[in-house]
């Protein structure tokens, strides 16, 4: 089964071209690792929660918006070996970051359903 590298980040409104910039610069290094999709989702239903909500998870502030990623992977050991590239590979470290990266949530999950239209 496949792999998923999610995040949930807050960007400025300000930063979206640099945004979506800096995904098309990064995809064709995912792909390169073995990545088999990247999308990028811009938040435009993130209502507040009673209890807890993606706002809150990344401490969203006023004049930002939360951004929904993720990375599918053929498996976690293609995803764990380009996740291993980017304290080796310096393409990594030009990319740039129009966030806050400390307020930055992710993880991986493995797929446990998959079906497609």
């Amino acid at each position: 089964m496949t792999y998923i590298s999610g995040f949930v980040v807050p960007v400025p409104n300000d930063n979206k071209a640099a945004y979506v910039a800096s995904a098309r610069k990064a995809w064709p290094l995912f792909k390169e690792y073995g990545a088999l999709q990247h999308i990028e989702g811009w938040g435009d239903k993130v209502p507040a929660g009673k209890v807890t909500d993606f706002n809150r998870a990344v401490d969203l502030r006023e004049g930002e918006t939360v951004v929904f990623s993720w990375v599918l992977w053929p498996d976690k050991a293609t995803s764990d070996a380009c996740e291993a590239s980017m304290q080796t590979d310096a393409r990594w470290q030009q990319m740039d970051m129009p966030f806050d990266g400390k307020r930055m949530i992710f993880g991986g999950f493995e797929a446990i359903f998959d079906e497609r239209a």
